[in-house]
């Protein structure tokens, strides 16, 4: 199997929201929108979410809970800063991490995590973990 890329869709009652959000805090692009369905982009070729409306009845609206997007970004200080200005409330703090990252989260419009980091020099305990 060769794959050529990897979304995730989530069904959600904040399809306007979660597109909104997306777009406005972090300059997501969007490539599909017929109000039920929204396709997002940001970043390079490839990194995308969808969201969307229950259009079936085996269509359950997702629950955040467990849900974790990473982003990487070039200067997590400045992105704390950023987001923190705009109201955001930081679900966890800002700090280094010894696997290897400085980062914090928020809460998207569907209460998924948004942990934002930039990489770090791991500590020597977590070293041996890389390949």
């Amino acid at each position: 199997m060769d794959i050529r890329s990897l979304s995730t869709a989530f069904t959600t009652d904040k399809v306007e929201e979660s597109r909104d959000f997306y777009i406005k805090h972090f300059a997501a692009k969007v490539t599909f929108d017929c109000g039920w369905y929204v396709n997002l982009e940001s970043g390079d070729p490839g990194i995308s979410l969808q969201f969307m409306s229950p259009q079936a009845p085996e269509h359950q609206l997702v629950s955040g809970a467990g849900r974790i997007y990473n982003l990487t970004v070039d200067d997590v200080d400045k992105e704390y800063e950023r987001l923190i200005t705009a109201g955001f409330e930081a679900v966890a703090p800002l700090e280094d991490h010894p696997w290897g990252d400085r980062g914090f989260a928020i809460l998207d419009p569907n209460g998924i995590s948004l942990y934002i980091y930039s990489e770090r020099e791991p500590s020597e305990e977590f070293k041996v973990f890389y390949q």
